[in-house]
C-alpha cells in the first residue's frame, strides 16, 4: 500500500454514543485533503462499546482497527497508533470531537511551507449537545509564558511531524501525566528546541459539556501539579511564576464546580464574541465552517445552527 501523507491517530474508550462516534470519524473521511490513513485504537472497551468501534472498519478503507483488551490510557492508545503510522505527519483526533472540513488541507500546507515549525494547532469551537456555544483562540506562537496558565494548544487539532517520533519517545505514558500528557509532550518538545504554531483559524470543534467540570478528581489534578513542576523546573522557568503556576491545578479544586463552570462558559462565550484578552482586530472575522455534518454515505442535517461570525486575531497567510 502506497505511503500516506498524514496518519490521523485516535484513541477510544468505551464511547457508547455511536452517533457521537461516528460524528468524529466522518468529520475526518470528509476533509478536503484526501491523502490519509486513519488508525483508532480500541483501548480496551466493553463489548458493547466495542462494536461500535469494529464497525467503523466498514466505513472506509484508509480505516485500520487496531487494539487490545486492557485499558492502558490514552498515552499508551497514542503511542500504538503512533508505532503503526506511516505518514509524513501525524494529526491528532479524539472521538467526541469534530474536525471542519479544511483542517487536514490547511495544516500539511502549513509544515509543508514552514519547516521551522515541528507541529501546528488551531483555533476551536466549543460545543455541547446544544450546539456551538464558544470559541478557544489560541497564541499563534506560544512563547514560555504561554505555558503557565494552559497548553497554548488544543491537543486533538494538532499535526505533528511524524519525524518528531522518531527523535524523540512518544508520549510519556505514566500515571503522573495521566490526563495531561498533551501539557507534558510540548513542553517536553519545547524544551528539545521544536517550535509549534497555531493556524489563526477554526478548523476545529472541541466537545465541553457541562459534565466537563466535574471529571477531574484530585489525584488528577495533583498530578498535573507534578508534571508542571517537573516541566517548569527542566526549562528553567521554575521561579518565580511557576512555583505558583504549579499549584495551579490543585487550587482549582477549591472551586465548586458551579463557579469553575460559570468561569469556563463566561471566557469561552466572551471569546467568540470577541471581547477577551485583547482577540478582537480590526479587520479579523472568520466565517462559520459550513454547518453540515457530511456522512460518507451522504449529507445528513446539521447538529446545531449557524453562529454567524466569529471575530478572532486576523489570520496571517500561510
Amino acid at each position: 500500500m502506497e505511503q500516506p501523507m498524514v496518519s490521523v491517530i485516535m484513541g477510544v474508550y468505551n464511547q457508547w454514543d455511536e452517533k457521537i462516534l461516528r460524528d468524529a470519524v466522518n468529520s475526518i473521511l470528509n476533509q478536503s485533503f484526501r491523502d490519509f490513513e486513519f488508525i483508532i485504537w480500541d483501548d480496551g472497551s466493553c463489548p458493547e462499546a466495542a462494536g461500535n468501534v469494529q464497525a467503523l472498519g466498514g466505513m472506509d478503507q484508509r480505516i485500520i482497527i487496531a487494539g487490545r483488551e486492557e485499558n492502558r490510557g490514552l498515552a499508551f492508545s497514542l503511542n500504538e497508533c503512533i508505532r503503526l503510522a506511516r505518514g509524513k505527519y501525524i494529526a491528532r483526533m479524539d472521538a467526541d470531537d469534530f474536525s471542519l472540513p479544511g483542517r487536514l488541507e490547511r495544516q500539511v500546507i502549513f509544515l509543508e511551507n514552514h519547516p521551522e515549525y515541528g507541529w501546528c494547532g488551531t483555533n476551536a469551537e466549543l460545543f455541547d449537545e446544544n450546539g456551538v456555544w464558544g470559541l478557544r483562540p489560541m497564541p499563534e506562537i506560544p512563547q514560555m509564558a504561554d505555558y503557565f496558565r494552559y497548553s497554548p494548544y488544543v491537543h486533538p487539532s494538532v499535526m505533528f511531524r511524524g519525524e518528531l517520533f522518531d527523535q524523540e519517545r512518544g508520549y510519556l505514558d505514566t500515571q503522573e501525566t495521566l490526563r495531561c500528557e498533551d501539557y507534558e509532550i510540548f513542553m517536553r518538545l519545547v524544551g528539545r528546541g521544536q517550535r509549534g504554531y497555531n493556524l489563526q483559524e477554526t478548523l476545529f470543534r472541541y466537545r465541553e459539556t457541562r459534565e466537563s467540570y466535574r471529571k477531574r478528581k484530585i489525584h488528577f489534578r495533583i498530578n498535573e501539579a507534578k508534571t508542571r513542576y517537573r516541566s517548569y523546573k527542566e526549562l528553567g522557568i521554575l521561579f518565580p511564576a511557576g512555583w505558583i503556576y504549579s499549584l495551579r491545578p490543585v487550587a482549582a479544586c477549591m472551586i465548586p464546580p458551579q463557579i469553575l463552570e460559570w468561569i469556563k462558559r463566561t471566557e469561552g462565550k466572551f471569546r467568540k464574541r470577541g471581547i477577551w484578552d485583547g482577540q478582537a482586530k480590526a479587520g479579523g472575522e472568520y466565517p462559520t465552517a459550513a454547518l453540515e455534518v457530511q456522512s460518507h454515505t451522504g449529507t445528513e442535517p446539521a447538529p446545531f445552527g449557524s453562529i454567524g461570525k466569529i471575530h478572532g486575531p486576523a489570520g496571517r497567510a500561510v
